[in-house]
């Protein structure tokens, strides 16, 4: 048996351990809570959501977000979406070094997913048979023990289908969890966002609305490569060959890259993120295992929400903002100058070493009252 084969088992089995030990404390179908007397209904309950629209999302690619209304229209919705486990390899730099990456809908982050508080999420999660290891899904976002992680755990050649309502506006992390294997799976890409609007939209600190023209979301990624006797990242064939080389790196908790979306450029270059003069731009920004402080070169944060729950007020007009790890981040912007701005883990090490950074590419005409070269550098 190859050690491919091992871990998966090995995964599989802790698994379905851990799923019967939760069996007691999760019931998706009644609750009650001794001490406050609670209780549901859990037919009354389905035949109240049975009778909401519902609402079919067509995900994206980050950094770009599905379309969604800034403030929500009628009343709550169930929102479904379904995203397909993909185990693939990824180069993360220009080197050609390799990551055997677990992802959500092929992408590092996975996709970020918007609803509107008091709506219902349902979404189906596919395991296809063409992979090698048990997953699931752990939402931020939700109510319920681990997230929804005990309830979603699936097989290769499974897929299962978790609903929860969106009880709390902000930005949350969702990420993959399997018992025994969690931090493997995060720091091998498996983490995403969903965003939860409001249903009367952003408000600034006054109480005032904010909409955005555009909005992007930046997933920050640090990966783990191992590297040989010589200093060169090593490759593997499979994932499960990796593994006990790749835990040992974890173990030093030194991150072999720190990258945005998925490889270091990702977001620069011909793939940088477009805007333009006036353009109230709004980033979302997921950390699913360290602590990151996102700063936007030459602009600010004009609104920030640095650990993303919008009814909180935001903090205004900053310069860097600390989002804690396992955590989003929110901030909103007005380009005001044309240029290229760099956006970066203000960890410079991190930024300029290891990869975390993107860059706007704004166009529009230029302000001299903002700023203006009064002498061209010369000879003095």
């Amino acid at each position: 048996m190859t050690e491919k084969f091992q871990v998966t088992r090995r995964t599989i089995l802790a698994g379905a351990a851990f799923a019967g030990a939760l069996a007691p404390i999760v019931m998706p179908t009644a609750a009650r809570a001794e001490g406050g007397n609670i209780k549901t209904n859990a037919s009354a309950t389905a035949a109240d959501i049975a009778k909401l629209p519902r609402v079919k999302v067509d995900l994206v690619k980050p950094p770009f977000v599905h379309a969604h209304t800034q403030k929500a229209e009628g009343g709550p919705k169930v929102v479904e979406f379904t995203m397909t486990i993909e185990e693939k390899k990824l180069i993360v730099d220009d080197q050609g070094t390799e990551v055997h990456a677990m992802t959500f809908d092929g992408s590092v982050p996975g996709p970020l997913m918007v609803v509107h508080e008091g709506d219902y999420v349902e979404l189906t999660l596919i395991n296809p048979e063409t992979n090698t290891l048990q997953h699931n899904i752990d939402f931020h976002s939700s109510t319920g023990a681990l997230g929804g992680g005990a309830l979603t755990i699936v097989n290769p050649g499974e897929k299962t289908i978790l609903r929860f309502k969106a009880t709390k506006a902000g930005v949350f992390v969702y990420h993959c969890a399997p018992p025994g294997m969690v931090p493997w799976h995060v720091t091998s890409g498996m983490n995403g966002a969903m965003m939860v609007l409001p249903r009367d939209g952003l408000k600034d600190h006054k109480g005032n609305e904010l909409v955005y023209d555009k909005v992007y979301y930046v997933g920050e990624q640090d990966f783990y490569v191992p590297k040989d006797e010589k200093g060169n990242f090593k490759k593997y064939e499979t994932a499960g060959d990796a593994y006990q080389d790749v835990l040992q790196v974890m173990r030093t908790l030194t991150p072999s890259h720190i990258v945005f979306n998925g490889a270091v450029g990702a977001l620069t270059g011909e793939n940088a993120l477009k805007a333009e003069v006036g353009d109230r731009v709004l980033i979302v920004h997921s950390q699913a295992n360290r602590d990151t402080r996102p700063h936007l070169i030459g602009g600010h944060g004009d609104y920030v929400w640095a650990t993303g729950k919008f009814h909180n007020p935001p903090e205004t007009d900053q310069e860097t903002w600390f989002i804690p790890g396992g955590a989003a981040g929110a901030a909103y912007y007005t380009f005001l100058q044309p240029g290229i701005y760099a956006y970066v883990n203000h960890n410079l090490i991190e930024a300029f070493e290891l990869g975390a950074a993107a860059h706007f590419a704004v166009t529009g005409d230029w302000n001299d009252d903002l700023m203006t070269s009064v002498l061209a550098p010369s000879a003095s």
